[in-house]
């Protein structure tokens, strides 16, 4: 899937790969670009947004992007779905929002 074929939200995938390449000097940064684009290709494929208003869905990739270059993602990721069940702030369906997060989770293997 050439990059310019990443559709919003998961465009800020590639983003953060970039980010993470700039901010980290032992990341490479081509390596970094193919792992992002296989999480947005598997999470656009998985349907793991399916359901999801514009704004829920990109809240789910922000917090995804913070989730995947933590020390342990799985386990980021999965506080990250019962966060915003504690706390949605003004998400406007927080249950689909955690799911999401735990749906995405499965498709990426954590």
């Amino acid at each position: 899937m050439p990059t310019h074929a990443v559709r919003p939200p998961f465009d800020r995938f590639l983003a953060t790969a970039e980010a993470v390449a700039e901010a980290r000097p032992e990341v490479d940064l081509e390596i970094a670009r193919e792992v992002f684009l296989e999480v947005a290709t598997r999470l656009d494929n998985g349907l793991a947004l399916d359901g999801l208003d514009d704004h829920d869905a990109s809240a789910v990739v922000d917090g995804l992007c913070d989730d995947l270059v933590t020390q342990d993602p799985a386990a980021a990721v999965r506080a990250h779905s019962e966060a915003t069940l504690a706390a949605p702030g003004d998400l406007h369906d927080p249950e689909s929002v955690s799911r999401a997060y735990l749906v995405a989770a499965s498709i990426l293997q954590l």
